[in-house]
Parts: structure tokens; sequence; C-alpha cells
């Protein structure tokens, strides 16, 4: 067994057996020429280092061509592009993707569902980008919903994708209120459709991952209900292989792992330019992308596999099991660093050990003065027409600044009081307290329930909406 992989216990996961397999080892156009399948979701901006971004930039494309001066083989890219993790895993089946990006639930289900067919069985290679809260995974619910928690959804239409972990988040968000699947009616349905659903009012709420609640929520169109950090098991996503691919051409998985690092790189040095760069390419707005993939955004990016997220698929064993039968999966054998350790060298442990932010939130306060560096109550706002983004200490702070300028404020970004996740300052329920210091009297909420029940606590503390913060500074 390889001595650099993850040695935890066996979990049993559904396989559905496929039909109309062929050989996934890349496509041989003739002795000199390689195509290089790669599957991605273009809108799920947690996956854009093995995704978008990095089809964007050609960064693969650059290794690959570096490569062929040694291999003397001509490199070809196609990349698919996919909606959710399932049609992915499908197409990695019929042998039409090598390497593909997908969410923490899909994934397990990706090797579940390969691990006895030898041409296409998978391995997870490398993460994407992660949230070890799980505050990537949202609840929302229209701006006029009577709803105040998750136990108002009773009864109601929730969309959400089926066996995605936003679906085991709604399970377990019902659950920590005593109540289970069966207590709402789940419509399943890719995340665009049940952002339409919503909107529709053919569906009482959406629970989805990345980027869709918040996108909803900047256009004004919903409203948080439920973070799914609340239950504090990590999310992220992940780059899976065939391994098959990976005997025949280790040196373009290392090439692919390679080109994602240096995309890994550039997005946490560069996020305002990679957001901009990322809504160019998705139809996303640039305001969204920088919510989640900007410094203290909900995304740390990272390659290397970290030991809580492992531990988080095992967390996610018993939803997927009452999904219906599953199958053996050693997940000892199914996540695999050997090729980041090509990548990182002497690096690596280090970096695997560390869950520190690669992009922390940095800069000078110009209107209360001092650092944010380091600082949780730091807060950002990005004025139209500029190239950067101006910082404050705390929301307070940040009020003023926006208050005191001429510009147009194209979004504005707060720390959520209770949990520290970055929000909306437009979409937050703010809270006034006269009771703390002048630099923290309005506080920002990312969930209406928690602001009332902070009011009820501190006498004297009112709710208050965002242009009466603006004036209350």
């Amino acid at each position: 067994m390889n001595s650099s992989k993850f040695r935890i216990p066996a979990l049993l996961l559904g396989v559905v057996t496929a039909a109309g397999l062929i050989t996934g080892c890349g496509t041989a156009d003739d002795g000199k020429t390689l195509t290089v399948n790669i599957g991605y979701q273009s809108k799920t901006i947690n996956t854009v280092t093995a995704g978008t971004l990095l089809r964007e930039r050609a960064t693969f494309e650059a290794e690959l061509a570096e490569l062929s001066k040694t291999t003397g083989i001509t490199y070809r890219v196609e990349w698919k592009d996919f909606a959710s993790g399932p049609p992915l895993t499908a197409a990695m089946l019929a042998g039409q993707v090598d390497i593909g990006s997908m969410g923490d639930a899909p994934i397990l289900v990706n090797g579940s569902k390969t691990r006895d067919h030898a041409d296409v069985k998978s391995e997870l290679i490398a993460v994407t980008g992660y949230n070890l809260r799980g505050s990537l995974n949202q609840i929302v619910v229209p701006m006029d919903s009577p709803a105040a928690t998750i136990a108002d959804l009773r009864g109601r239409i929730v969309s959400t994708s089926v066996g995605s972990a936003a679906h085991g988040m709604l399970a377990t968000g019902l659950s920590s209120v005593g109540m289970g699947l069966g207590d709402v009616q789940v419509l399943g349905q890719d995340p665009a459709v049940g952002a339409a659903a919503l909107q529709g009012d053919q569906a009482a709420a959406l629970a989805q991952f990345v980027p869709w609640p918040q996108k909803l929520v900047f256009d004004g169109s919903a409203r948080l209900l439920h973070d799914g950090g609340a239950a504090g098991i990590a999310t992220f996503h992940a780059v899976v292989s065939t391994e098959r691919f990976g005997l025949d051409h280790p040196e373009v998985v290392t090439a692919f792992l390679t080109a994602q690092r240096k995309t890994t790189d550039y997005l946490n040095q560069n996020p305002l330019a990679a957001a901009e760069q990322v809504a160019t390419a998705t139809g996303l707005p640039a305001e969204v992308v920088y919510l989640y993939n900007g410094p203290n955004g909900l995304v740390n990016f990272d390659p290397t596999i970290k030991p809580q997220l492992v531990d988080a698929l095992g967390e996610l064993q018993p939803f997927l099991q009452s999904l219906g039968s599953l199958s053996d999966l050693d997940l000892n054998e199914f996540v695999d660093d050997r090729y980041l350790r090509t990548v990182y060298g002497a690096e690596y442990d280090a970096a695997a050990a560390s869950v520190a932010s690669l992009a922390p939130l940095t800069g000078t306060d110009a209107t209360c003065g001092g650092a944010v560096d380091g600082l949780p109550t730091a807060s950002e706002v990005w004025f139209a027409d500029t190239g950067t983004t101006a910082v404050a200490k705390t929301p307070t702070c940040l009020l003023r600044q926006i208050s005191a300028s001429d510009k147009k404020v194209r979004a504005a970004y707060v720390p959520d009081h209770d949990t520290g996740i970055r929000v909306f300052a437009a979409a937050a329920t703010w809270v006034t307290d006269p009771t703390v210091g002048a630099d923290d009297r309005l506080v920002p909420f990312a969930v209406r329930a928690d602001a009332q029940k902070y009011v009820a606590a501190h006498p004297g503390a009112a709710v208050v909406d965002y242009a009466a913060a603006l004036q209350a500074r």
C-alpha cells in the first residue's frame, strides 16, 4: 500500500451498476497525439482552480506544451462543462472524462460507482477549495417568506440537488430541529433550475451549494434562512482522476495539478482580477464570485488534501447510506496524494497540515485608522470604477467609509457577528447596540433570527435596515 495514502476505516457506499463502459484513458488520436478530457463545473466557483479559471488562463495547456518537448507527444485538452457532479460522474463512467472536479458528496458517489470498473476506477487526487464550517451550503427563501427558521419549512417544497452536499446539509439542518427530509417536499433540481423555481414561487426554499444561494441574495430575490456551517461539518470540492489514466500518463496528471497549484496561487494573490475573469467566463456577478473567492471569503483555495476534509467524507456516510444500498469504498485506497507530493515536494506535509487562510484580508483602515490584518471583524468595500478594494477594521468603520464617499458601491462585505462568515453588507440584518464601543455599535447578522436573538439578549439594542445603519454610523 502506498505509504503516502490516508489510513482510515473503510466506508460502505452505494454503487449503481454502469452499463456501456468504454476505456477512459484519454483519447489517442494517433501515435503522437493524446486528447485529455477534463470535466468541470463552470458555475461552481469553488472549483475554478481546476476548471473555469484554469481554462481561461490556459495554464494546463502551457504545462502540456512544456511536457511535449520531453515526450514528443502533442496534447489536446477537451473541456467538458457540467451543471453538477452526478452528470460528470456519468460521463466518467462512459470513459468520456479523465480528470474532473466536483463536491464532496458527489465525489464519494463517483468513487463508489467507478470502483468495480478497472477502466474508469477513480481516485481523489487533490482539493480545489474548502470551508471547515460547511458554510458553502446554504438555504435561502424569498424576501417576503414568513419563514424565520428552518423549522418553518415543514410541509413546504424545498429545491435541492439530490445526493449533493447541499442535500445532506438540508437533512442535517432539519435534524437539528427534530425534523427529517420526510417533513418537507424535496424537489430534486439542478441549481439553476432550482433558483428559477424559487423566484417563480414554485419552491418555498432553495438548499444549494456555492454560489447559488448568495447569487439570489445579491440579486435581492432571496434572504439567507440557514447556513450549513451550523452543523460544523467541513465541506469542499475536489479533483478525481481515473487510476488507469494516471498509470498510463502520470506526467499528465502531475502537469494538471502543477497547473492547478499555479492557478490557486494566482487566485490567492490576485483575487479581484480572478473574480472578474471568472465572472466574464460564467456570466455570474463578479461581486458574488468575490464574496466566495476573495480575501476572508467563504472558500479557502488550497489543493492539498487535509485530514479534516477526509474525515468530513466519513461524516457524509450515514446520509448517503440513507439514500439506498451502498457498496464498499475504502477511503484509504480512494484518497491518494502521491501526485501532489510530486508537485509540492518537501513542502507538502506542512502545507497539508495547515488550515491557515492563503488569502487573508490585509490593509489599513483609512477611516478609523489601524491595520485590519488578522482581525475577525475586518470588512471590505468594492467601489465602482476602482481596481482595488478598501478595508475597515470593523463593520461600523466600513459603514462610515461608505457614507463618507461619493463613489457608487459595487459590493461591501462584512463578517457575521456570530460565525464570522462573509456576507453582503447590504443584505445583512443590522443591529445597533449603544452599549458597546463607538467602532463596534453596528452589528451585522447573516440570518434575521440571529439578529433578533441578539436584540432580545441586549437591552437597548435594536434591529435596523441597511439604510438606517448607514445613517447611524
